[in-house]
């Protein structure tokens, strides 16, 4: 750290600005996630509300990637720091680290203990909590203040050559927004369209189909029907509890050939 700052203040400053880092590192990816969710599926929390309104609803949309813009310079601020805090000067006569050897001292003075550390307390653990719970991520008043300071360093212009850059792409290569593609998540909602990005992972788990021999490789209408329809959840769960049991299936089956011969009756 620069000389004449305590050591107190080094410590605060390390743990303060890594936190906000994680934050901003967690913050992209929940975003991008809740993006696909349509506004029913967003919760009722208020923050998460005012968050999904400033970042979607406003300025056409363009304070998503406003986001990014002012994520990555307020990021830069603060590893700037971090990076002095972190940065071992062994002057002369002073002995190193731990008693360490020459050789080692000198590797630790180019920082890779620092990279490492930020690397996995500041990015890596955050973006892995964000992506499993996106939307609580979301329902905290900090991720809604940090989205204002990184829309307000965006609006200082200091980097608006990344938005004519990515315009002269655009262009070039013809890119579209997803939705022209797959329709927005309001629209994807109304004709029973499901993202299944997460989905296949967590359908079996969620509803116990997961004793089921590749049930993720089965075909996508039976997973929908199974996801959509009770009864056809309860059978398919009664199968994987036998298979779990040791028990065989066929109880099961005859169960729903009877229920199914009913039906049959009484229509």
């Amino acid at each position: 750290m620069w000389e004449g700052v305590p050591v107190v203040v080094s410590l605060i400053l390390f743990f303060g600005l890594m936190s906000v880092v994680g934050m901003l590192e967690g913050m992209q990816i929940a975003f991008f996630y809740v993006a696909k969710l349509s506004e029913s599926e967003r919760g009722t929390s208020s923050w998460a509300n005012r968050t999904c309104n400033l970042l979607y609803n406003k300025r056409n949309g363009l304070n998503l990637p406003g986001f990014m813009i002012g994520r990555q310079l307020c990021v830069v601020s603060c590893f700037f720091i971090v990076a002095r805090v972190t940065t071992q000067d062994i002057a002369e006569g002073e002995t190193n680290v731990l008693g360490l050897p020459d050789p080692i001292q000198n590797f630790l003075k180019l920082g890779f203990q620092g990279a490492l550390i930020t690397t996995i307390l500041a990015s890596i653990t955050w973006q892995l909590v964000a992506g499993a719970f996106p939307v609580a991520f979301l329902s905290t008043p900090i991720t809604y203040i940090l989205l204002v300071i990184c829309l307000f360093l965006e609006g200082t212009g200091i980097c608006n050559g990344a938005w004519v850059l990515a315009g002269i792409f655009k262009n070039a290569f013809g890119y579209q927004l997803d939705e022209v593609y797959i329709g927005t998540a309001a629209e994807r909602e109304a004709r029973g369209s499901k993202d299944n990005s997460r989905r296949d992972l967590q359908l079996g788990v969620e509803t116990g189909f997961h004793g089921l021999p590749d049930f993720n490789k089965a075909p996508k209408s039976l997973r929908d029907l199974a996801e959509s329809d009770p009864e056809v959840g309860n059978y398919l769960s009664s199968v994987a509890n036998s298979m779990k049991a040791g028990g065989s299936a066929a109880p099961a089956v005859g169960a729903a050939a009877s229920s199914y011969d009913d039906d049959e009756v009484e229509c």
